[in-house]
């Protein structure tokens, strides 16, 4: 829960790599799963912020079960993200949540007719020492699964409390 930002990195084939700045705000209603927002904001040679890469969100929960075949370990709990990017790429995702880090895998992909061809993916989270780590794997664009992006997070603020000293000490 809770509000946080950071940097990373892009590096893919076809795409320029680049270094961006991320806003990631994982949120709930009293519903039984998390929404969350994300925007990748291009940094130009300066630091300056420059455009918008990337805005996606979506909702996170704790799957009833796990699907049929997946094993999970005993401190394991399912999961499933559901994902809208403003590109026109849907994806949901099945994986595992447990001390600290969560795994993921796209069950599948869709896009737009002018959205991002996207065959697959993976995404890793784990929280390190306070701050969200994450790193993200893609097939797309005719390509095998490979790296591309991954960022260091520290948390800023909770969802509307507004008060940074509050959310440290909670």
């Amino acid at each position: 829960m809770g509000v946080w930002e950071g940097h990373g990195v892009l590096e893919y084939p076809g795409i320029d790599t680049a270094d961006f700045r991320q806003r990631v705000v994982f949120d709930h209603d009293g519903g039984p799963y998390l929404s969350y927002t994300s925007t990748l904001t291009l940094m130009g040679p300066d630091g300056e912020e420059g455009q918008v890469w990337s805005t996606e969100s979506g909702f996170w929960r704790v799957a009833p079960s796990a699907p049929e075949g997946v094993e999970l370990e005993d401190f394991q709990h399912p999961l499933e993200v559901v994902l809208a990017d403003a590109s026109g790429l849907l994806t949901a995702y099945f994986g595992a949540v447990g001390n600290g880090r969560i795994d993921l895998a796209t069950r599948f992909a869709a896009a737009t007719e002018s959205g991002p061809d996207v065959r697959g993916a993976t995404r890793m989270y784990g929280n390190v020492g306070g701050e969200l780590m994450w790193a993200w794997d893609l097939a797309a664009f005719g390509h095998e699964l490979q790296s591309y992006a991954s960022a260091r997070l520290s948390r800023v603020d909770a969802p509307g409390t507004g008060d940074d000293a509050e959310v440290q000490e909670s």
